[in-house]
């Protein structure tokens, strides 16, 4: 068990810094964003459970591996003294499992419940103060200068535009990001980025979760992106990102004159999500290679399954004991 708790822990120390450092500097993620988000998700997931698993191996490390001992110090948590083999440690460590699982799910929960009734005062306000788009089902537009598209998902999804937009861009261009926007919806990217604000709100003071969550953001509008263009030419979908992006509101509140973005990957691609998202569009890089996406997939799947079957195992220990019956040897 001790060889477990070290293992998850280096593990969890991994994907806790290096791994996630790695990942956000790499360029590959443009060329298979799906990818890189599978490899995203694994590392936030399998980054808990390995500190989950690391504390709770530790904790039980005393019984040796003894589903029997299981039973023993469950039934001496509520009547009897604690097994003797059991220092303080294990039992900190043991109790900070448990705290750090139920403190983790607990914010998943709340942020689902925060996030859900956001959306409700934000689509009845939507719904008040906007009028909808002919020919376009369930989009509303906003009268304000500021050009902005987003999506409100839900039971009742709603695309909402502003009239700075319409006036900006022409049809074929509105088009397109119409077809971004409901990419957005179909491919539920709402629930990924749920997970993401949740792990950094459970975390503020882990830098890594902030890096994730900007990186998946980035990477959920790739997809996108990719979706759309399958629709909409890739050039009109780039001039209208770079025309939503480069338009400021003035002083007045009203749209600046602004230059027309030229139809080239900018100077500060490298930099910029904008940069980044309109170079990929203009001069599409070739994708990335099966068997890289294999390995990257592969890489994903163990970076989950071996601290969850370090739990699952803890977790076949401890099931017979809650029930009061013997647990298998």
């Amino acid at each position: 068990m001790y060889t477990s708790a070290a293992v998850l822990a280096l593990l969890a120390i991994a994907l806790a810094w290096p791994i996630p450092l790695w990942l956000s500097a790499a360029r590959w993620p443009s060329r298979a964003p799906g990818t890189a988000l599978a490899l995203w998700q694994a590392i936030a997931l399998g980054g808990g459970l390995a500190m989950i698993g690391a504390l709770l191996s530790f904790g039980l490390a005393p019984l040796d591996g003894e589903a029997g001992g299981i039973h023993a110090l469950i039934a001496s948590l509520t009547s009897g003294p604690i097994p003797a083999e059991f220092a303080i440690v294990n039992i900190v460590a043991i109790g900070g499992a448990v705290l750090l699982g139920v403190h983790l799910l607990l914010n998943l929960i709340s942020t689902a419940v925060r996030t859900e009734r956001s959306r409700r005062r934000h689509r009845a306000t939507v719904e008040l103060l906007s009028s909808p788009l002919p020919e376009q089902p369930r989009t509303r537009v906003l009268d304000h200068p500021t050009p902005i598209a987003y999506c409100v998902p839900g039971v009742h999804t709603v695309t909402v535009l502003s009239g700075g937009l319409i006036e900006l861009l022409e049809p074929a261009e509105l088009d397109a990001v119409l077809a971004h926007e409901r990419t957005h919806l179909r491919q539920f990217h709402h629930l990924v980025l749920l997970a993401f604000r949740a792990w950094h709100a459970a975390l503020p003071w882990f830098p890594i979760a902030n890096r994730a969550e900007n990186a998946v953001g980035l990477l959920v509008e790739m997809l996108a992106d990719d979706d759309a263009k399958k629709e909409r030419d890739p050039h009109t979908l780039a001039r209208a990102i770079a025309l939503v992006g480069t338009s400021q509101p003035s002083a007045s509140g009203e749209l600046g004159e602004q230059p027309m973005p030229r139809l080239e990957p900018p100077a500060d691609a490298a930099r910029t999500p904008l940069g980044v998202r309109v170079s990929r569009l203009l001069r599409p890089e070739a994708p990335l290679p099966p068997f890289a996406r294999l390995l990257a997939l592969s890489a994903a799947a163990l970076i989950v399954s071996i601290p969850a079957s370090v739990l699952l195992g803890v977790a076949l220990g401890i099931a017979p004991a809650l029930a009061g019956s013997p647990a298998p040897v």
